[in-house]
């Protein structure tokens, strides 16, 4: 028997890609009536609604172990990263009951939200510009707003 069972669930990395991993089923899970799919549509509706600019949905399943999908999208200012992320933190309490960990709002250069199975990145543009997650993540190719990645 391991002295530390809880050993069993810490996240590994993925020496091909360096990424967190971990056993999928022990990541935390929406209740069963809500799934990741329903997640995402609720992300895309809450982004789009607050006027979220380039709006960019991965499909992350068989990927990483991260999370099922993946959202980035822009605002025009700190002002606006901020309270987009805010408000998308808020309707997903209300309507799933899920409490989303934030990162970033204070400086609203660039608010990562993570909801459980949809990981969502709000940037200002110059920001996004610089860190290209969409070029990481996306497969070669793949056309995205005039760019092809």
């Amino acid at each position: 028997m391991r002295a530390f069972p809880e050993d069993e669930h810490l996240s590994h990395s993925d020496p091909s890609t360096g990424l967190p991993v971990g056993p999928r089923a022990d990541r935390k899970r929406l209740p069963e009536t809500f799934t990741p799919e329903q997640m995402l549509e609720a992300v895309l509706a809450s982004v789009d609604n607050d006027k979220a600019e380039d709006i960019v949905q991965i499909d992350l399943r068989g990927r990483s172990d991260v999370a099922d999908y993946m959202v980035i999208c822009s605002g025009r200012s700190s002002r606006q990263v901020a309270a987009i992320s805010e408000k998308l933190a808020d309707r997903l309490k209300q309507t799933f009951g899920v409490s989303a960990k934030m990162e970033g709002k204070e400086t609203g250069d660039w608010v990562l939200i993570d909801t459980g199975d949809v990981i969502v990145h709000v940037f200002r543009p110059e920001v996004r510009d610089f860190y290209q997650l969409e070029k990481m993540w996306l497969p070669a190719g793949q056309v995205v707003g005039a760019r092809t990645l």
